[in-house]
């Protein structure tokens, strides 16, 4: 693991222990008032809680800048309806663990696919056998994880 950063391995497993939780909520919550209304809730609070720290000015960033990023750079938004919207229903139905196991196997394949190509203007990370092997052994943990 020589080159990476125990902070930043720490905040990618804060992002995954979160991702855990906030699907399970999310779920829950669409199980008590609807799929489309718990997303509605889920994105307002976001909203909020982003609008409150940009007023603070808890990081200065760039707003002006945002006519000059690419039209495609702004489907996050509509990327993250799709993601809220799939794992509030497949969590219900497969149970967290296999939904998670097979969310993060996909992730993890696209990830690297993104990475190879050095999409988005992302710095280029080639695809190589090692990595083969780990995408297939997810995709083997995800048969797995779907043994009773």
């Amino acid at each position: 693991m020589a080159g990476y950063s125990l902070l930043y391995l720490a905040i990618a497993a804060l992002a995954g222990l979160t991702m855990a939780l906030q699907g399970s909520m999310n779920s829950m919550l669409g199980k008590k008032i609807g799929i489309f209304e718990s997303s509605l809730i889920a994105h307002l609070s976001a909203a909020l809680i982003f609008i409150i720290l940009i007023l603070l000015n808890i990081r200065k960033g760039n707003i002006e800048a945002w006519k000059e990023a690419p039209w495609y750079l702004y489907l996050g938004g509509l990327l993250g309806v799709i993601i809220t919207y799939t794992v509030i229903v497949s969590i219900p139905e497969l149970g967290m663990a296999v939904a998670t196991t097979a969310i993060v196997t996909a992730q993890v394949s696209t990830a690297c696919l993104l990475d190879h190509l050095g999409a988005f203007g992302l710095e280029k990370v080639p695809f190589n056998w090692l990595k083969l092997v780990g995408v297939i052994f997810l995709a083997i943990g995800v048969r797995l994880m779907l043994v009773k």
